[in-house]
């Protein structure tokens, strides 16, 4: 914003401000007086809603008993029809204790009754309101009810409305979108009304745009009708129009009177702002012509004292910049294009060697035995002592020791000057040096410890005795040798802590990268693979299996009466188990097999060249190994207690079972639904499809099943070679799971 527009802003802020304040008063004011007195209306209204409904019901539960204690049944229908012809209620029904009707009034309302004593129903609009008493013989027994009902229609609604003074709708049922079943309401506001009826609930007071105020009375213990009650507001009309004409007026004097102030204000900076513009678009040739001693005289000889220097200052930096745009353009591809830590790395080295004129630098970072490892080295070849001097990894520091290692040790950059005679132990042969730190993003914040907390970062030293790492540090980026015999300088550490930073955002980003795409696959609290791996896991060895004609087994597992488990010991106690069903589960695999969390109490595990025999011992062994060994919880009064689980499986073959990865997962489902309908803790087998005379079965070549109904792996026709010769395929072959 221009210096005219700030002084226009202030100008109307401090004109307009107490306008705007006035006029917001005055408008708040007003609707909270209009918001108080709707709302008590309404209150008033829904209590005398309440004593009319209550009134009635008291009513129709009066005559309802006067049917009642009549103990001839014979003459019940007269007395139905004498309380009709009296007026106490519309219609009279009498009922057996199954349900049955015995008796009705004819004419009544229709169907459905709301009950004054029961919940309001949700299947419809209510046809009338009713008020039932138990029909008992002179011996007490029961005999069924007696309803007396009165007609809830347009009149009901009009009386109710005349009693409280608002206007009434009635809902046609208490849940769901609000539909009308009858209303006093005009036809032009009551979409407003009912829009707003839907979005309140309680006692609470809402309003529409037209200014309406609504409320809902009911359904309530005594009242069981869902009713909506509304007032219009009592805001005089014109309100907000003349409020806002009144601001406007204001605010068009005010612009008129600020602009004028401002531009006289601002005209002797006219000139020079048409200077600065002309700096702006590169002529730094302008000079602006002083022709006063006041402020802005000193203005315009100070502008043409920035424009000389600043001159000289660009042609120094021209050429400076164009050899670090090359260098920043390489540095910028590779932080957003690749993952690869070396490369990264190499490239800040380089970038860092060409912007401080370094003849040597390397790049170490912490690993998580506490010594420093080298990833890149530049020019230290003979000048550090190293078990390889072609591969920066041999290159080994210990924290603490020599300028990196105590560098790192403090967190605190060091620079200076050596003779190479001189240099202490285990340090390169060099004159000068400049070693900066850097640390995990956020470590700073995190008070010194965003390295512990973050995945794969060396932990700091606990017991504070100086061995350790500063809190959060990575590692350290050290040059040797400036070029010129000159020592590094404080531009040289501030280039240095800039590119040190990107070395700790992108070795954080390659851990985190790694971390992510670990726990994108895994399960967090058993650590076992998650769904989405079982899904790229199954079809990847289904297509191994069928391409080197083998056979794959899977077993679903799942653990009986787990819901027991929470429901008594609670959540942790289900985790704990859940956690120690995992890891026996590992313990019984090869490091070929799978094993995966499919959700909540459910896994499966994949068997990879593993026939139907081969997979019942497995399933036999993770039974007895579950069933073996109760799971210590904690118990509810702090002692561990031994929570007994068992396991039921279900296993399916491929191809055997099934020709698809998703077909032979909802194979072995249906046998673990199996084992479960069999008593649980056990295992079932897959049954085989049942063949089709219309489509034909598939069958890989070299899986056959023997005659016993268990297939294995591995069987293969006389030309092939005898069963349990070599494999070809990525796992190693087996006939079956004899372990």
């Amino acid at each position: 914003m221009t210096l005219r527009g700030r002084l226009t802003a202030a100008f109307l802020a401090v004109v307009l401000g107490p306008v705007l304040l006035g006029a917001f008063f005055v408008g708040s004011t007003m609707s909270a007086l209009d918001r108080g007195r709707s709302t008590e209306r309404l209150g008033l209204a829904a209590a005398g809603v309440r004593t009319s409904v209550d009134a009635l019901c008291q009513q129709l539960r009066a005559a309802a008993d006067a049917v009642a204690l009549v103990a001839d049944p014979a003459a019940r229908p007269g007395a139905a029809t004498q309380v009709v012809g009296r007026g106490l209620a519309a219609a009279v029904r009498v009922t057996d204790t199954a349900g049955r009707t015995t008796y009705v009034t004819p004419g009544g309302p229709d169907e459905p009754w709301q009950d004054c004593s029961g919940d309001p129903s949700a299947a419809g609009p209510v046809r009338a309101l009713a008020a039932r008493v138990q029909l008992r013989d002179p011996a007490g027994a029961d005999l069924g009810t007696v309803a007396a009902a009165q007609p809830v229609d347009p009149a009901f609604v009009a009386r109710l409305a005349a009693v409280t003074g608002v206007a009434v709708t009635l809902l046609d049922h208490a849940a769901g979108p609000v539909r009308v079943t009858h209303t006093t309401e005009n036809r032009g506001v009551r979409p407003a009304v009912l829009a707003a009826a839907d979005r309140v609930d309680g006692d609470r007071v809402t309003e529409t745009a037209d200014g309406r105020y609504v409320r809902r009375a009911g359904p309530a213990p005594g009242q069981p009708l869902p009713l909506v009650l509304s007032v219009p507001g009592e805001r005089p009309p014109g309100l907000y129009a003349a409020l806002v004409a009144a601001v406007v007026l204001a605010a068009l004097l005010a612009v008129l009177a600020a602009g004028r102030l401002a531009r006289v204000t601002t005209r002797p900076l006219v000139e020079l702002a048409g200077a600065v513009d002309r700096v702006a678009h590169g002529d730094l040739n302008t000079r602006v012509p002083v022709r006063s001693r006041d402020e802005i005289g000193r203005l315009a000889l100070a502008f043409n004292r920035m424009t000389r220097e600043t001159g000289t200052y660009v042609t120094a930096l021209t050429s400076s910049r164009d050899q670090l745009r090359g260098h920043l353009a390489v540095l910028g591809d590779t932080l957003a294009s690749t993952h690869d830590l070396q490369r990264i790395l190499r490239v800040i080295l380089h970038s860092a060697i060409a912007a401080t004129g370094a003849r040597a630098g390397a790049v170490l970072l912490l690993d998580a035995g506490g010594v420093l490892v080298g990833q890149c080295a530049e020019g230290l070849e003979g000048r550090w002592p190293a078990a390889d001097p072609t591969d920066a990894a041999t290159l080994r520091v210990p924290v603490g020791a020599g300028v990196v290692g105590a560098v790192v040790a403090t967190g605190e950059p060091l620079r200076g000057r050596w003779e190479p005679a001189t240099a202490p132990t285990g340090e390169p042969l060099c004159e000068t040096y400049i070693a900066v730190p850097f640390a995990a993003p956020g470590a700073a914040e995190l008070g010194g410890r965003g390295g512990p907390d973050r995945p794969g970062h060396p932990p700091a030293d606990a017991d504070g005795d100086g061995g350790g790492a500063a809190g959060g540090t990575l590692g350290v980026l050290a040059l040797y040798d400036r070029v010129g015999a000159d020592e590094f300088d404080d531009d040289d550490l501030e280039t240095l802590r800039t590119l040190a930073g990107h070395a700790a955002v992108a070795v954080d980003n390659v851990r985190v990268h790694e971390e992510a795409q670990r726990l994108s696959l895994t399960d967090p609290l058993t650590g076992l693979w998650n769904y989405r791996y079982l899904r790229e896991s199954i079809r990847r060895e289904v297509e191994r299996a069928n391409r080197f004609g083998r056979m794959l087994s899977v077993l679903a597992l799942d653990l009986d009466r787990f819901k027991d488990v929470n429901d008594t010991w609670g959540h942790a106690a289900g985790d704990a188990v859940l956690v120690e069903f995992a890891r026996r589960v590992r313990g019984e695999i090869r490091e070929v097999d799978l094993a995966f969390r499919h959700g909540g109490e459910e896994f499966v595990v994949l068997l990879p060249e593993t026939d139907a025999r081969g997979a019942a011992i497995v399933a036999e062994r993770l039974g007895a190994v579950v069933r073996g060994g109760p799971v210590p919880v904690d118990g509810h009064s702090g002692e561990p207690v031994l929570v007994p689980v068992t396991v039921s499986i279900g296993i399916a073959v491929y191809p055997d079972h099934a020709a698809t990865g998703q077909q032979v997962l909802d194979a072995a489902d249906d046998a673990l639904y199996a084992a479960k309908a069999a008593g649980r803790d056990g295992y079932r087998l897959a049954q085989p499809p049942d063949p089709t005379p219309t489509q034909e079965i598939p069958v890989v070549a070299g899986a056959v099943s023997p005659p016993d109904g268990l297939p294995r792996a591995g069987a293969v026709d006389a030309a092939a070679g005898p069963p349990g010769g070599a494999s070809s395929g990525p796992h190693p072959p087996r006939q079956s799971r004899g372990r």
